[in-house]
């Protein structure tokens, strides 16, 4: 007994060792918030994932579509009976509505028209919808040509550069490049700035196909048939084409927004249209050119050739229409008890290219039951502090518009009250586990997955998440090609991207409900576990007395960033010393962090506070983030504000952290190395600043 009484004694205090140590919580409100995380979990309705996915993804819904504005109704009848308030917010944005006409054939040696649609599947009803349309491109140019073929690899900035190597011009030819390494539209670009008369491009079977596995149906890789559509889009800006930092209101609305003539958009001139690999192997096959460098061989069994010579011509045409269609974007919002003025926001898009099973719609059926269980939970008496708003945006496919309009709209708004973003695009999409982050954001993701169960091990998804022999799981740096990029790059919000992935039919007609129930999670218990996972995070933001930053990590990932950085601008210019400004501002704000860290624990653990200082001092953090935005942003386009972060404007999806530095470094630039030193080192010490603020305040 007396044992026994001991490890009671010794397990109570370590229990409140871990109340006292949260950020952001007093003791007594670290406990009431356990309280609520374990009413939240019992809340869960284990069906509801799996019953909003089967509705969303009856039909295809590409943005204007009625099918997708059928998914709006639908979206907010759920949360508004989960008791959110539901606010729908339309813009008219300068997009294709649909493929328009298309057309590939072999001209020589023989005539022969290629396929551009997937094959229908005996037995799969979701094959044969004539609501789905041919493989397209949007923001394709229109044009018809009949040219020779080069093949260009992954189409990237130095596959071009190659070429150009080995003596292969581009010129006046038709390009095929095969999908990966960067977002296609920058294929699109790299190619028409080579002279290229057209753009075809593909998935290679040994990027997914039949050397990767079992394909589709019989698997979840892609057929020869399979097409990976997607946008085009790639203007130095996020958002609509026509209205560059501005919303795209409606056209009908009572304020009017200034847009750009089209002529003066940056949208693509030369044809561009995606097809399957096996309709691209009649092309490939018939190439009789130099052999391609062995890093260029794809899958298909024949040796890959750089060019096609004159006796193979092949015929491009696209025509498509771009014109003014109406995108809505639906909001439910859950107001705070008593900080209605502070969000916490959580996203995920809602239009698709097909039926969007996995991408993007794992993750609105996943929000909507959240919204179902946090309408449970509130019913039950617990409201959260902070509002919590959940956002589905629209025409994310055609380049991350819908949330980038709503946060041009929202600019001031969230300045002064976003206090997180979390974004779950295709958020349950397998049953592997990952995530990116702000540094603020880490500690956060980190701590709730302790919590939550993985569903097909004996282990808490912590465990599961950070494999063997790591201290904790490996999180990401957030990069461009979902929802986040506005929220994080353009306005300052801390940010973050998370959820369950594995093999999918990226954006093919083939990602149907019968391709998730039969391949991504047949059992549907991923949805429940990310839906947990997510709302435990909503609620730790939502409930603390001061938002739960994790101040001390903005130091330890700058060191590595700007180590790294040195590192890398040394390979090319050996004369380089250093950023020696930023270097000591980093030092002085590891000394201030870890201060104000220390001193906003004892400050909470005092109990002696208003509601008023909570607010002041909330705002403060708020604020912190903000140091990073620049009113003069990147060299590479000012839409792009933060100094900390930006997606890669040569690849579009990679992570560019300290992105004023690495355009330099792209370009192998000394030039403005002084001038970045002195830009991040005022932004660091603005940080600083701030802090140091804080902790007089909380003396």
């Amino acid at each position: 007994m007396k044992n026994i009484s001991i490890l009671f004694i010794i397990s109570c205090f370590t229990f409140q060792l871990s109340i006292a140590q949260y950020e952001g919580y007093s003791a007594d409100s670290w406990k009431d918030q356990l309280e609520i995380e374990e009413i939240f979990a019992k809340q869960i309705d284990k069906t509801s994932f799996k019953k909003h996915l089967k509705k969303l993804t009856e039909r295809p819904h590409v943005v204007g579509s009625a099918a997708n504005e059928e998914v709006q109704r639908y979206i907010g009848e759920v949360m508004q009976n989960a008791g959110l308030v539901v606010t729908n917010y339309p813009y008219d944005l300068y997009l294709p509505k649909e493929p328009g006409t298309s057309l590939i054939e072999i001209i020589t040696p023989s005539l022969e028209v290629l396929n551009q649609k997937e094959g229908v599947i005996p037995g799969d009803k979701f094959s044969e919808d004539p609501l789905l349309w041919k493989g397209w491109n949007a923001f394709s140019g229109s044009g018809d040509v009949t040219a020779e073929v080069v093949y260009a690899n992954y189409g990237r900035k130095e596959d071009f550069e190659t070429l150009k190597r080995l003596g292969v011009d581009v010129k006046g030819k038709i390009v095929l490049a095969r999908y990966g390494g960067n977002f296609r539209g920058f294929k699109a670009k790299f190619a028409e700035a080579n002279g290229a008369s057209g753009l075809i491009i593909f998935t290679d079977p040994k990027d997914s196909g039949f050397t990767k596995g079992l394909v589709y149906p019989e698997g979840p890789y892609y057929n020869s048939s399979t097409i990976q559509r997607g946008s085009l889009l790639t203007s130095d800006f996020t958002g609509d084409p026509l209205t560059p930092f501005e919303p795209a209101l409606p056209l009908d609305g009572k304020k009017k927004i200034k847009r750009l003539d089209p002529k003066d958009a940056q949208l693509h001139t030369i044809p561009v249209t995606p097809i399957g690999y096996g309709e691209a192997e009649k092309i490939l096959g018939k190439m009789e050119g130099k052999v391609v460098p062995q890093s260029w061989q794809g899958g298909l069994p024949f040796t890959y050739r750089l060019d096609g010579g004159n006796s193979l011509t092949v015929r491009l045409k696209v025509d498509q229409k771009i014109d003014f269609v109406r995108a809505t974007n639906v909001i439910g919002m859950i107001k705070g008890s008593e900080a209605p003025d502070e969000w916490i926001i959580l996203g995920c898009h809602l239009d698709a290219w097909g039926f969007g099973a996995t991408d993007p719609n794992s993750g609105t059926a996943m929000l909507l039951s959240l919204s179902e269980t946090l309408g449970s939970l509130i019913d039950k008496g617990y409201n959260p502090k902070r509002s919590i708003l959940i956002g589905h945006w629209d025409a994310e496919e055609h380049g991350v518009i819908g949330s980038s309009e709503w946060v041009e709209q929202m600019r001031d708004e969230l300045n002064a009250k976003g206090v997180v973003y979390m974004n779950f695009d295709g958020g349950v999409s397998g049953k592997n586990f990952g995530a990116s982050a702000a540094p603020t954001l880490k500690k956060l993701m980190v701590e709730a997955s302790k919590v939550v169960k993985y569903p097909y091990t004996d282990q808490s998804l912590f465990e599961f998440w950070k494999k063997d022999n790591q201290i904790e799981p490996s999180i990401g740096s957030l990069g461009g090609g979902s929802d986040h990029i506005a929220f994080y790059m353009h306005a300052g919000v801390p940010s973050l991207s998370g959820g369950a992935g594995g093999p999918n039919l990226y954006h093919s007609n083939y990602d149907s409900f019968r391709f998730y129930k039969q391949f991504v999670d047949p059992e549907f218990k991923m949805g429940p576990m990310v839906e947990q996972m997510a709302g435990l995070m909503a609620l730790r933001m939502a409930n603390a007395e001061l938002i739960p930053y994790n101040l001390n990590r903005y130091a330890v990932d700058l060191k590595i960033h700007f180590s790294n950085a040195e590192t890398k601008i040394k390979e090319y210019d050996q004369k380089f010393e250093g950023f020696k400004m930023t270097a000591d501002a980093i030092e002085s704000l590891e000394k201030t962090s870890d201060e104000l860290t220390s001193n906003i624990k004892l400050y909470l653990e005092s109990g002696k506070f208003s509601k008023k200082e909570l607010h002041n001092l909330n705002q403060q953090l708020i604020a912190l983030e903000k140091s990073f935005i620049s009113d003069q942003g990147m060299y590479f386009g000012s839409w792009f504000k933060s100094l900390y972060a930006s997606s890669d404007p040569f690849s579009g999806y990679a992570a560019w952290i300290l992105p004023g530095l690495e355009y330099e470094i792209a370009l192998k630039s000394s030039n403005r190395l002084q001038e970045w030193d002195s830009r991040y080192a005022n932004a660091v010490e603005s940080l600083h600043l701030k802090m140091k603020q804080l902790i007089e305040d909380i003396k």
